[in-house]
């Protein structure tokens, strides 16, 4: 099994990268999010799973260990493949997908593309005893009952992370995006929600573009 790979980042798609290692350059199947993490030219490490088909051989590549675990998790849901699961971390994090389970919120699993209604019901079921461990900490969760009669949320004075939109726009621009469209959907995104931190702006921006 090829569990990680570093060399330099020679391509970069929507949904790809390839990464030269010893003078073989491997494509490694990825999210935007985690593409966003590479840049071309430069050199990149990524965390892999190598998924066995009759009629393929794919390498999935992560930026962390907790979002190849839940690619893995995520495949013990019967009809749920490589896939699919990539498609639920394209715009859920681990946390977030351990969060909508708990919550039982099958709708917000349902934003991913490929996730209809009666996938999301038996993602609630048969994940529902296995998603603890990337519940989000305590204190960083839902607002205490106080905090929301009051309509604030705990920490409410602190000031929200502000997004890097021209981080965002390279993000986007690096995987195939033309710049001039990029620059249009992050403009929208943060103008709706300008609290957004440089990452929710990216999956906001990645989902105003149909990518």
């Amino acid at each position: 099994m090829i569990a990680s790979v570093r060399g330099t980042v020679i391509d970069m798609g929507a949904a790809h990268v390839v990464i030269e290692c010893g003078g073989v350059g491997h494509l490694v199947t990825v999210t935007a999010r985690t593409g966003a993490t590479l840049t071309r030219g430069e050199e990149g490490f990524l965390l892999t799973t190598l998924v066995v088909r009759e009629d393929a051989m794919t390498l999935y590549g992560f930026a962390s260990s907790q979002e190849r675990e839940m690619f893995e998790l995520l495949q013990t849901v019967s009809g749920l493949g490589p896939r699919l699961a990539m498609a639920v971390l394209q715009v859920l994090d681990p946390t977030d997908v351990a969060a909508a389970v708990a919550a039982g919120d099958s709708k917000r699993l349902q934003a991913a593309n490929g996730v209809g209604k009666r996938m999301a019901e038996r993602m609630l079921v048969e994940l529902k005893d296995k998603v603890a461990p990337f519940a989000a900490p305590a204190g960083t969760g839902a607002p205490t009952e106080d905090a929301a009669a009051a309509g604030t949320r705990p920490g409410a004075n602190a000031k929200a992370p502000a997004a890097d939109a021209d981080q965002v726009v390279g993000a986007l621009t690096g995987l195939g995006f033309r710049e001039q469209e990029a620059s249009a959907a992050v403009a929208d995104v943060l103008a709706a929600d300008p609290t957004l931190d440089t990452s929710a702006a990216l999956r906001a921006a990645l989902k105003e573009l149909g990518g």
